[in-house]
């Protein structure tokens, strides 16, 4: 039997399962994935506990229970003054890496580009393989201010869709009214599909504001928006994203999800439904927490001597390591993982250009107070050993 190569073997070792197993080995504390090391909130885990217990654990509607798609719906009209219809626009998957990549399935024909401003999530340029078509990276300028000329020289006839993603992971960058503004007129003049990926939507922070792309004039009709209940909740285990699309859109990437996961967990959909119906209060306060933790570890890594990228959004933070005297980025962060007990991600796994980000590692601040003063301890070594010597030193 003749077995052929998979086209999926340039993505066949994830960074994230990599760096993570290795913080296991060696004991160190991982700050490389992004999950929380504490809970979310209780009322949600009692809300699925009562939803099982009720017997609502057999398959869910294809698209999501009613109540969650109302409530998602709600939501977006409460926040953003958008009025999706909770029946026909509102679809619920299993998180929002399911969400990208069944609209990628849907929306995408053999041959088709689809683009993304780099660095961009992982899942990305897979899932566009998966449907047969090309990945494109667009560059970001300096201080990863958008780069209009970059993403014009990136299009052609073929161009399908472009993936936007802010508040940015692993930037924390999010992307201001005036930059959304500039891409909704290039794309509605190119006829350019936009799938946003908003899960950090509530984790901004010192004034900056999320502005879904679908809110601006002309883009409600060609917009896909992605969001979770993982980040905002605190339960990234849950695998409960939904996306917001015109009935145009949304139709093709139902129909994508049907054969991909059909339906997600019932009893966690009631739940999330509940948490997202009562939220209101909550997202300040959840900012005031992130944004305390933002603080502490940026305090830590510049201690530590490294250079540090401020995030306005999201739960990462890039470093700078040069000025400890390394220059790659895998080497700094083996060595942070093994010598010094702290595991992060080499930050040009985010990238397609060669050679991009190889300067920089992402630190997850998605931890409790005292998880990060601990990393804080362990780092504080980093300034004193310096690099590993090589034998021509």
């Amino acid at each position: 039997m003749r077995i052929l190569p998979c086209k999926l073997e340039p993505y066949a070792i994830s960074v994230f399962t990599e760096m993570s197993a290795m913080a296991q080995q060696h004991g160190a504390i991982n700050l490389s994935q992004g999950f929380p090391d504490f809970e979310g909130p209780d009322f949600i885990v009692d809300a699925a506990v009562a939803a099982m217990r009720a017997g609502l654990n057999q398959y869910a509607p294809s698209h999501g229970i009613p109540e969650l798609r109302k409530a998602v719906a709600a939501k977006m009209e409460r926040l953003y003054g958008l009025s999706p219809d909770p029946q026909e626009e509102v679809t619920v998957f299993s998180g929002a890496t399911e969400a990208i990549f069944s609209t990628i399935q849907g929306l995408c024909q053999a041959g088709d580009e689809v683009l993304a401003f780099e660095p961009f999530y992982d899942s990305c340029a897979p899932a566009a393989v998966m449907a047969g078509a090309e990945f494109k990276a667009v560059s970001l300028g300096s201080g990863f201010a958008l780069d209009m000329e970059a993403l014009e020289r990136s299009v052609t006839d073929r161009t399908r869709l472009l993936l936007l993603n802010t508040p940015m992971n692993p930037t924390g960058k999010v992307f201001h009214e005036a930059e959304l503004s500039a891409i909704a007129q290039f794309c509605i003049s190119r006829g350019i599909i936009v799938i946003t990926d908003e899960v950090y939507e509530h984790l901004v922070f010192n004034g900056a504001r999320h502005v879904p792309m679908a809110t601006l004039p002309g883009m409600w009709e060609q917009t896909v928006t992605i969001s979770s209940t993982a980040k905002t909740f605190s339960m990234t285990g849950w695998k409960i994203g939904y996306a917001v699309a015109p009935p145009a859109l949304g139709r093709a990437i139902r129909m994508a999800h049907h054969y991909v996961t059909f339906c997600t967990p019932a009893a966690l959909q009631h739940a999330m439904a509940l948490a997202i119906d009562v939220s209101d209060d909550y997202y300040p306060v959840l900012r005031a927490q992130y944004q305390a933790r933002r603080d502490l570890l940026r305090s830590i890594l510049e201690a530590a001597g490294l250079d540090v990228v401020t995030p306005e959004g999201c739960y990462f933070m890039l470093a700078d390591f040069r000025p400890l005297g390394f220059d790659d980025d895998r080497e700094f962060c083996r060595f942070l993982t093994t010598e010094i007990g702290v595991a992060a991600i080499p930050a040009s796994a985010f990238f397609q250009t060669p050679g991009a980000g190889s300067h920089l590692a992402r630190f997850a601040f998605c931890k409790d107070l005292e998880t990060l003063k601990k990393a804080g301890e362990r780092l504080s070594r980093l300034n004193r050993i310096g690099p590993p010597k090589t034998e021509l030193d």
